[in-house]
């Protein structure tokens, strides 16, 4: 999976579920990708409520089901920054 297959795949999710109320930064080396509270994605660097700090190769997995969100937040593969609550959403969103 490509960045540009995350920023698609995210875009159609978010549309799909609207806005959630909370924004997210998904942060990767080849670009930015923020889910707005309103559902509307961006790949401006804005604030976000939370920020998903990740290469693509791992968050690919996460999306595939071929690494356990929770685990890579453990050792390290992904990291949150903001509020942990906001994270907790993402699993509506993903």
């Amino acid at each position: 999976m490509t960045f540009q297959d995350i920023n698609d795949r995210i875009a159609t999710m978010a549309a799909q579920k609207g806005g959630l109320g909370v924004s997210f930064k998904f942060a990767f080396p080849e670009g930015i990708i923020v889910v707005k509270n309103d559902g509307s994605v961006t790949n401006e660097n804005e604030e976000a409520d939370c920020t998903i700090s990740a290469t693509v190769e791992n968050f690919s997995k996460v999306m595939s089901g071929d690494l356990n969100p929770m685990m890579a937040v453990m050792t390290g593969k992904i990291k949150i920054s903001g509020d942990m609550s906001v994270a907790m959403k993402l699993q509506n969103l993903l």
